[in-house]
């Protein structure tokens, strides 16, 4: 094949990647649904309907992303550290690092508060950025993780036998981190998740193949994971610091997993349902880190006008509801059409790392590939 026409993925290959999209395209809407109504929420003084979804969905949520995350390492873990390094570190660096700067300068009011004089107010500017670089700053922590997790696993996946492994990952998950400084907390927490994902890559792809073979059975099993998860989500334990059965120790290990295979199997069934909502879900996961880096502003921005103009309906709780899930579309959306708007434009490099900052040949597009993902599949 010439080397100026674009690859596409096999069928087979093509129908994996659909799903995956889709349960990715399902994850950023909860991730932003709950950042949005949390937030909303507390601006408005109360809680409505989309905050009993965002609870449902906290043991799956993230873990689920990490997961699917994790799924495509394999394809690069065993490659050169040059080529390593820059698929997934200096990828997830370049976008951490240009979007800190963003954010922060938006957030820079609070960030220089205190310092006097304009050369004092750089220096705290200044140091906020150099903090970013070891604690993960605002919602950016993801990405961040991510190019952490990449380089824990290559160094060790040939030195520690995988289920040795995840069994440490695992222990790591189930013991008490809270206390211990942010960024090992994090890892502590979520790591076992992308390990999982990696490590059972080929087993995931062939559930989800099962799935799609066996719709009534698995719908089933939907429905019984579903009506478990709220149980032990909504099932209060009476301990301050544990305050459902969801969040014990290995209960909340077992619901994140077993969370993140029902999302695998739900984005197979949407894939082989088809449909709007199923291209909508797509179109979302395959620029994932379009509106997971984008959505911070227009949902504050959201959230200001509808506090300030008093837009939330009288009836508090629906108002507060309906109030978080306009704020959350807006999230969604908006990053989008900014996305598309500024493609091939010099502010393009807001979403797609340009030829600069690799440090090995970029590899070649596909037809279906996204140009930028939370999880990048690139070979």
């Amino acid at each position: 094949m010439a080397a100026s026409q674009p690859l596409r993925p096999r069928p087979e290959e093509a129908a994996r990647l659909a799903w995956v999209d889709v349960a990715k395209g399902l994850c950023i809407i909860l991730v932003v649904m709950m950042h949005s109504t949390l937030g909303t929420g507390e601006a408005l003084g109360g809680e409505g309907f989309l905050h009993t979804v965002v609870e449902f969905a906290r043991p799956f949520r993230i873990p689920d992303f990490f997961l699917l995350s994790g799924l495509f390492l394999g394809r690069v873990i065993d490659r050169d550290w040059r080529l390593f390094a820059d698929r997934r570190v200096v990828h997830f660096a370049y976008f951490y690092v240009l979007w800190v700067v963003i954010q922060s300068l938006f957030k820079a009011g609070p960030i220089v508060a205190g310092a006097e004089g304009v050369g004092a107010q750089f220096a705290a500017f200044g140091l906020h950025l150099a903090e970013a670089l070891v604690v993960p700053y605002s919602t950016l922590w993801f990405v961040y993780l991510l190019a952490v997790f990449s380089v824990v696993t290559k160094l060790l996946h040939r030195r520690v036998p995988g289920l040795v492994l995840l069994a440490a990952a695992a222990l790591l998950q189930i013991l008490p981190t809270s206390s211990w400084p942010y960024l090992l907390d994090e890892f502590c927490e979520r790591y076992v998740y992308f390990l999982g994902g990696y490590l059972f890559a080929e087993w995931i792809f062939r559930f989800a193949d099962r799935v799609r073979g066996a719709v009534v059975p698995a719908l089933a099993g939907l429905a019984l994971w579903a009506l478990l998860e709220a149980v032990f989500v909504f099932t209060p334990t009476g301990i301050e610091a544990v305050p459902t059965l969801a969040r014990l120790p290995v209960v909340s290990l077992g619901l994140g997993t077993v969370g993140a295979l029902a999302i695998v199997a739900f984005a197979a069934l949407m894939t082989r349902a088809g449909g709007p909502v199923t291209a909508a879900l797509r179109a979302c996961g395959e620029r994932s880190i379009v509106i997971y880096l984008g959505f911070f502003l227009p949902m504050a921005l959201t959230r200001t006008l509808i506090v300030k103009f008093n837009l939330a309906l009288p009836d508090h709780a629906l108002g507060v509801g309906l109030a978080s899930l306009i704020v959350t579309v807006v999230a969604v959306t908006l990053p989008l059409a900014f996305e598309r708007l500024v493609r091939g434009t010099r502010l393009d490099v807001l979403f797609r790392r340009p030829a600069a900052f690799h440090i090995a040949p970029a590899p070649a597009r596909t037809g279906c590939l996204p140009p930028a993902s939370v999880a990048p599949r690139e070979a």
